[in-house]
């Protein structure tokens, strides 16, 4: 195989995907059933693509089935990466939670066998119709997405998990049908997209078809239109599982959402309805010619494989190596670039599992900066009695090449190191669709055609192994990637990484300023490598002052970090901004920080963002000052809350079982009773707190999986319910305007509405007892008021709160109003 240039190899890998999964892991190993399977896999030459909205609404038992029982190249597309839900494992929200959806998406698909891509569309949270969706997507971005995957990625079949209206329960479920519907129809029309055509050609899909769904359950037999019926229950003996059970190992996956499920077995019937292109009368793959005979010359390739299938040995793979190198070359002959990229792939994959290859590329550090010497250290070895030879290692990207003509012994080792240095260009690593501003609030920006939609960027370092097997020159990439060993998790794998040489994180996202005096504005520089010096500031806001303007610094050691502080006076004319540090150094101007996000189920994943965050000179009175706070998920509200100079203490069974009247107030995170199993033993104690004179703010829960609680979460009946409000702007309005919680210790006005990010609230109550007071109105267009957002009621000698108002948003975002009219319901009856 020649490679023309390391250009070419990106390219390649970019529009037909590695040889092996993009992220940053090793070879998989390939057991003798799943090798069986594989290879049968190399006679079925059909492509299925199913489309939703987000990560979670796939069908895994379907995705399983078509990959593994259909045996056909299956695809997930999902429009987004997930960044507006909520988070059940960490604080991360938005881009951040998006980024690890993404990577779990990518251990699903590892699980069930298909590939994932994505569109450039940002889950901008909740959304009630299909028309707001596409208007803060952009139809037409979203939808030349869409036509690029399926251009890319040949599918004979689409298949929407929602239908395009109303019962699809959402406005993001029911916009990617009606995308790929669109797309279907479009996507083979030349004048359509023509910057597309620079890479891929027009595409006409058979058919697209709506596989019907029922939350919570197996699908149900449609009422409407014409179907057709298909089990997916299925037993796979060459796996020893079922679809379904290898459905929930990847469902489960989905850790962020909290989707752990059982394995399930038994028949499971599901459905197709015809939407659009030829109808399917007893298999959706009808009229599609899944075998080597829809490719001129394929079925001399068929022959060669089923030669492989009928001689292999589970013992011995390698005797079957004869017969896959014949299809290999067969295959080179075929002018069908399409499948041959696709079976190429694939008979690679099982030619390097069949000889027991194994091959890596490590380098021992897992980053390193611009200009920076590292080693590589490449290991190969051959785990069979077939003839291998190691020919050339190359090091793409890091111009190092190695030529060796070693025959390669049965489980003999090799080991070679280079000594090499990272390109004073190197780009930065990090995720490709948060390396710049949105396109404005509906899409990340990507401007590079070849990217879009892929989960990941394929690995800028790359090593080529040259290997001939049976005198057949063979050349194999894999990324340049760090090992290392986790003494509870063993040997593990992350992406090597370009670092800027020195980064500075600002220790809060938000700074508010309750009053003119200065406040302390922590910056925390890490160098990237050795020997690294300069100085810093700070780039304010007109009127602003930092004090010192810069300070000097000398960090020795690579990674080495060091805490500077600057004091920051607000402007009494610019009442908010942004602010940045700006590193200095002999080599350049760097004005980035880092930020990794790590967990025990996914990859560690770093970013460069830029090393800034707002501050806010606000106009804003308090009363109390110490806080107990019971953690929900994805809660940041704490450290917004210390912003304006509450003591906060976060609650757990320790200072619950203390006494609680030393708190001016106890706030409850979002969601915590959903997700915290103790929080039922102390409801009595806390209603006993709010009696005895205690204020006490409940954030939004869901109204499904709450907590037992015999007497609720409140001293008086209330319900929660879905409803919510997802336009930002829309109008709030006071129903009842004297009421303390709008007036003491800020004056509240609708002025305290403006700014809001991605919703004004949701889960508000909409039934509840008549000792509670509604505080507060508001509603999307074209819908009746929702009035249980803000509920207020006296207990006692204190105070019980419930808000469905989106806090948990708005006040790590800066949102002024926001803080104004939290820091009333703190201090209710105060």
């Amino acid at each position: 195989m020649n490679i023309k240039s390391d250009k070419t190899i990106i390219l390649l890998l970019i529009l037909f995907g590695s040889l092996f999964n993009i992220q940053a892991q090793p070879i998989k190993p390939m057991p003798a059933g799943e090798l069986l399977l594989n290879l049968k896999k190399l006679n079925v030459l059909g492509t299925a693509m199913y489309i939703a909205a987000h990560p979670d609404d796939e069908n895994t038992v379907m995705l399983s089935w078509l990959a593994k029982e259909r045996k056909v190249r299956t695809a997930y597309l999902s429009i987004t990466r997930g960044d507006g839900g909520q988070n059940l494992i960490g604080s991360e929200l938005g881009d951040l939670l998006g980024l690890i959806r993404t990577q779990e998406l990518l251990a699903a698909r590892a699980i069930d066998g298909p590939e994932q891509y994505f569109t450039r569309a940002n889950d901008f949270g909740f959304s009630k119709n299909t028309e707001e969706t596409l208007q803060i997507w952009g139809k037409d971005a979203v939808l030349s997405d869409v036509v690029w995957r399926i251009r890319n990625l040949r599918p004979d079949v689409i298949i929407c998990r929602f239908p395009p209206d109303a019962r699809a329960g959402h406005g993001n479920h029911s916009a990617s049908a009606a995308l790929a519907e669109e797309a279907f129809k479009l996507s083979g029309d030349p004048t359509k997209f023509p910057e597309q055509l620079k890479y891929v050609k027009p595409w006409q899909a058979k058919r697209v078809v709506w596989n019907t769904f029922n939350f919570g359950a197996v699908s149900q037999k449609p009422t409407e239109g014409t179907f057709i019926q298909v089990e997916i229950g299925g037993y796979n003996p060459l796996l020893g599982k079922a679809y379904s059970e290898i459905a929930a190992e990847s469902r489960s996956q989905h850790k962020s959402q909290g989707f752990g499920v059982p394995r399930t077995r038994g028949l499971r019937p599901e459905y197709f309805v015809h939407k659009f292109g030829e109808l399917a009368q007893k298999d959706v793959f009808d009229g599609v010619d899944l075998t080597w005979s829809r490719v001129k010359g394929g079925k001399e390739v068929e022959s060669w494989i089923n030669l492989a299938i009928n001689s292999y040995n589970p013992e011995n793979p390698s005797t079957i190596v004869p017969s896959l190198l014949e299809a290999y070359k067969t295959l080179m002959k075929i002018d069908d670039e399409y499948w041959k990229a696709q079976k190429k792939k694939e008979l690679e994959n099982i030619i390097i599992a069949c000889t027991g290859l194994y091959f890596e590329a490590n380098p021992n550090e897992y980053s390193a900066s611009a200009g920076e010497k590292i080693n590589v250290l490449a290991t190969a070895v051959k785990r069979s009695d077939f003839a291998v030879t190691l020919q050339k290692i190359r090091l793409v990207g890091l111009g190092k090449d190695s030529t060796f003509n070693v025959s390669l012994g049965n489980n003999e080792l090799q080991r070679i190191s280079f000594p090499v240095e990272i390109p004073k260009n190197q780009p930065l690593t990090q995720p490709f669709w948060l390396a710049e501003k949105k396109m404005g609030k509906g899409m990340y920006r990507v401007d590079d055609q070849t990217l879009i939609g892929l989960p990941e960027k394929p690995a800028d370092l790359q090593a080529e192994f040259t290997f001939l097997i049976d005198n057949q020159p063979f050349t194999f990439s894999s990324p340049v990637i760090y090992k290392y060993t986790d003494e509870t998790r063993g040997e593990l794998y992350r992406t090597f990484e370009i670092r800027p040489e020195v980064t500075a994180n600002i220790s809060d996202k938000v700074y508010v300023f309750a009053n003119d005096q200065a406040k302390e504005v922590e910056v925390t520089l890490k160098s990237g490598k050795s020997k690294t010096s300069g100085s810093v500031s700070l780039a304010l806001p007109a009127g602003w002052k930092s004090n010192p303007a810069s300070i000097d610094f000398n960090l020795e050691n690579k990674y080495q970090e060091v805490k500077l502080v600057f004091k920051v006076t607000p402007s009494s004319t610019t009442p908010e901004g942004t602010v940045k540090a700006v590193i200095k150094t002999a080599n350049g101007t760097y004005d980035r920080g880092i930020l990794t996000v790590a967990y025990d189920h996914i990859p560690p994943q770093t970013l460069f963002p830029l090393a800034e965050a707002k501050v806010v000179k606000l106009d804003i009175k308090t009363k109390g000052k110490n806080i107990g706070y019971i953690v929900g998920a994805g809660d940041d509200v704490p450290m917004a809350l210390r912003q304006i100079g509450y003591n906060v203490t976060i609650l757990t069974e320790k200072e619950l079982n203390e006494d609680l009247s030393k708190f001016d107030a106890i706030v409850v995170g979002v969601r915590a009773y959903n997700t915290e199993e103790r929080i039922t033993y102390y409801q009595k104690k806390l209603m006993e707190y709010v009696e005895n004179g205690g204020n006490m703010v409940v954030q939004y829960q869901v109204n499904s999986n709450l907590q037992k609680i015999e007497t609720g979460i409140g001293p008086y009946p209330f319900k929660l319910s879905r409803d919510r409000v997802t336009v930002e702007e829309a109008e709030v309005r006071f129903l009842k305007p004297e009421s303390v919680l709008l007036n003491t210790p800020n004056k509240i006005t609708a002025k305290d509405f403006d700014g809001w990010i991605q919703e004004r609230g949701l889960y508000f109550s909409n039934d509840w007892d008549a000792k509670y007071d509604a505080i507060l109105s508001s509603n999307d267009p074209n819908e009746p008021p929702a009035n249980g957002g803000l509920l207020y009621t006296k207990y006692g000698k204190g105070n019980y709160i419930f808000t469905g108002y989106a806090f948990f948003r708005q006040l790590p975002a800066g949102v002024s109003g926001a803080y104004r009219l939290f820091a009333n319901l703190i201090s209710a009856g105060k």
